[in-house]
């Protein structure tokens, strides 16, 4: 079984697929696996969105990660268990959703914005965090970060992140990347979805060349 740690390392592209309906779903999963994406989330406020990752967790079983997006509260967090994801990402930095999300052996990817939260967040359990609203930080937020942080901790930019600005946020240190609109929105079909996600998976194996 794949786990998020090696799905990341072959290619650290989150596919944030908020608005997304379940009839329309595994189409645009295969077009992102296709792409090279293993790691996808449906945000919690899409329609019907634990029929899409159940669709997604048993279509891709152990070859894409799958996950909840805008996890708030422990409810949700049992409710992805029961669904099959993987992989609870919120906002906000909540210390009971993920230590929920530990106890259940899922991955927690909660939202920080300062150092307090970040310590807080992997104090509760987390190993890797989500940098949110990245475009209002910069590279070099991540940098003094990743000087105070242990070193397993992994630095997820979300927000504002594009192939042409990815470089500056590798090269201060993040692990990986959460694309949303960028890659899709609801009203793109699966093949326009996996062009866009084919150029940021190409962005991400020019910085391992690198």
């Amino acid at each position: 079984m794949m786990t998020f740690e090696e799905a990341a390392n072959a290619c650290g592209i989150v596919a944030i697929l908020r608005g997304v309906k379940p009839s329309e779903v595994l189409g645009i999963g295969d077009a992102l696996f296709a792409a090279g994406v293993r790691i996808v989330e449906v945000p919690l406020n899409s329609p019907d969105p634990f029929v899409s990752i159940a669709a997604l967790a048993d279509h891709f079983k152990g070859r894409m990660i799958v996950g909840a997006g805008t996890v708030l509260d422990t409810a949700s967090v049992d409710n992805l268990k029961a669904s099959g994801g993987t992989i609870s990402v919120s906002p906000d930095c909540n210390p009971a959703v993920i230590a929920r999300t530990v106890a259940h052996g899922l991955v927690p990817l909660p939202g920080v914005f300062t150092p307090t939260e970040a310590f807080t967040a992997l104090r509760a359990g987390a190993k890797h965090l989500k940098l949110f609203p990245a475009e209002a930080a910069n590279p070099v937020t991540v940098k003094a970060w990743k000087a105070v942080l242990p070193k397993h901790a992994g630095i997820y930019a979300v927000g504002g992140v594009t192939p042409g600005n990815m470089q500056a946020w590798a090269d201060a240190g993040c692990a990986g990347f959460g694309i949303g609109s960028n890659i899709y929105k609801p009203g793109k079909n699966a093949e326009d979805v996996g062009t866009s996600a084919a150029a940021f998976v190409a962005a991400w194996n020019a910085l391992k060349r690198n």
